[in-house]
């Protein structure tokens, strides 16, 4: 707050005008100018660039077919409609919906993997048969022994009575990636079951693991192994995915000399967060199963696919990426044929359609509200289409990622508030353009009470709480970003709308930023640059994040005190 306790009333306006002199004692020389054609040009950008997104979805991309119609083995779980999960103790899968998800399945596959025989997945072998499938029984194990007991007693009771259907039985998943039984106590229950059964029994994990447990392995009829490149410590982009497979396939051969190998798990996610190079796209999930289909086919690779379905449950456990690895989305519909071109996004005109409709929109408020001429219902017209391409984009993206009533309504508070802003904004960028005056200047919270009734207040507040939503965001990505998208398409309009407004009030600005809002644009700038260097440059999306932050870092930071500044203002009226 200045000394003697008022603004200048032009900042308690938030206006600041291009006279030769106002009674906010800024002197002549020192009023804003900027080139309408530049931000005209940058607008235009963000048009173009938020259409291409949508029309680069629509793009049928030349993938390589694969040899075969048919695929060994994938894993099956049931539960792929939304609130289904086998964490609930008291759900118990209808016999109806395994038999409706063999009959899908037996279409493309031989055999299923299943992972239990508790919750009804012990009928699994029955109905199995009735479709001329095998399976790889599954017996679930966990720190709980006598859950442990239950399921292998139950598991040598279910195979046994389907010796004619069950290939092998799988006991224990990942435990020891878990680290929740020791690996003396794990060679023990496998052993148990080899007894019981005289089937083929193994166990299921990480590569990383049997390498790092090898004690193990003469429990086992043959070794199986997870090989996924898309979660691998260094992720590995999808171009190279199936050759890093083959490499790890050969390094497990080499320390397990004689040893029948079965790749237990490996796949491609089709949407959620990008991992250095590894980019989850239904594209790219078709180019990683055909591919590997025509490498393991021909070779005579044992191999089982992960997975079957879709499963909603998994983001809870994983994030976005962790609900979309099935070969089939919820609703049994196959998402990409094994041969032909690939379409990321069947209603990919949508998105454009929203971006029209945006634009029609902001061009109607402008008639209405601001009167605008041509210029500047243009400019609105631009910014509206932006603005609905965009947040159309991140509405699919929070049907994609949202998990509990809770996220629902923080995501779509966030989304109703980015949508708040970029009208906001894009009206005062109308105006601007329209030669009515130049956007309002944010007022920084610590501007006192009297200046929070001025007409830039409600821009300031909402400049700063996008600082503080992006400042917190980047803190969960270095300190808990494995499973946490990139919230680009969430931000991506109020953050460029910010941007544009600074620079048609030009560079420098009239007013210092706050203390506070000046410490969060310098966070932004050196959190983004280390979330960068932890996800490297291969990542386009961290890259692409980065620059959102700077961005509005930098709407906040160009602006230097030049002539009229926090506690050095005129106070003349």
């Amino acid at each position: 707050m200045p000394r003697g306790g008022r603004w200048p009333q032009s900042l308690q306006s938030g206006h600041f005008t291009r006279t030769r002199s106002d009674r906010s004692g800024v002197p002549k020389g020192l009023q804003l100018s900027s080139s309408r054609v530049g931000v005209a040009l940058l607008l235009a950008l963000c048009v173009l660039i938020a259409n291409a997104y949508w029309l680069r979805m629509g793009v049928p991309v030349a993938v390589e077919d694969a040899h075969a119609a048919r695929m060994a083995c994938v894993s099956y779980a049931p539960y792929r409609l939304p609130g289904e999960t086998p964490f609930d103790p008291g759900q118990r899968v209808a016999r109806a919906r395994i038999e409706e998800d063999l009959a899908a399945l037996s279409r493309r596959f031989d055999c299923v993997r299943t992972y239990s025989v508790s919750a009804g997945l012990d009928v699994v072998p029955e109905i199995a048969r009735a479709h001329g499938m095998k399976v790889l029984l599954g017996i679930w194990l966990s720190r709980t022994d006598s859950d442990n007991q239950k399921e292998l007693a139950h598991g040598i009771e279910v195979a046994n009575a389907n010796r004619d259907v069950v290939r092998a039985v799988i006991v224990g998943n990942e435990v020891l990636l878990r680290g929740e039984l020791p690996e003396q106590t794990l060679a023990a229950h496998i052993r148990r079951v080899g007894a019981a059964t005289g089937l083929p029994v193994t166990y299921a994990d990480v590569w990383e693991f049997w390498l790092k447990y090898p004690s193990v392995a003469p429990a086992v009829s043959f070794i199986t192994i997870h090989i996924l490149p898309y979660w691998e410590d260094e992720p590995v982009a999808v171009a190279d995915a199936v050759a890093h497979v083959r490499e790890i396939r050969a390094r497990m051969q080499a320390a397990f000399p004689g040893r029948e190998l079965l790749i237990g798990e490996t796949g491609w996610p089709s949407e959620g967060r990008q991992r250095r190079g590894a980019v989850p796209s239904l594209v790219n999930e078709a180019r990683f199963m055909r591919e590997f289909l025509n490498w393991a086919q021909p070779a005579g690779v044992e191999y089982n696919l992960i997975e079957a379905f879709d499963q909603p449950w998994k983001r809870e456990l994983e994030g976005t990426v962790g609900g979309y690895w099935g070969i089939y989305d919820r609703d049994l519909q196959e998402k990409f044929a094994l041969a032909g071109p690939v379409i990321e996004e069947a209603r990919w005109f949508d998105g454009v359609i929203a971006g029209l409709v945006g634009a029609l929109l902001m061009v109607a408020a402008g008639l209405g509200l601001w009167r605008l001429r041509a210029a500047g219902l243009i400019g609105l017209m631009a910014a509206g289409d932006a603005i609905g391409a965009t947040l159309f984009a991140q509405w699919r993206h929070i049907g994609q990622a949202n998990r509990t009533v809770s996220e629902w309504i923080l995501t779509s508070t966030l989304q109703a508030l980015a949508v708040l802003t970029a009208i906001i904004l894009a009206g005062e960028l109308a105006r601007w353009f329209d030669r009515q005056r130049d956007p309002i200047l944010p007022l920084p919270l610590s501007s006192g009470l009297r200046a929070l009734r001025a007409a830039g207040a409600l821009i300031g507040m909402t400049r700063f709480a996008w600082l503080f939503i992006v400042g917190l965001m980047n803190l969960l990505l270095l300190f808990d970003g494995r499973y946490r998208d990139f919230p680009l398409l969430l931000c991506a309009a109020p953050i460029v709308g910010f941007f544009l407004c600074a620079a048609a009030r030009g560079f420098p600005g009239v007013v210092r930023a706050a203390i506070e809002e000046r410490l969060l644009a310098w966070w932004l700038i050196a959190s983004a640059l280390l979330v960068v260097a932890f996800e490297l440059p291969s990542n386009l999306c961290a890259d692409l994040w980065a620059g959102f932050a700077c961005l509005l870092a930098a709407s906040v930071l160009v602006s230097r005190a030049h002539g009229v500044g926090v506690g050095k203002a005129d106070t003349r009226q």
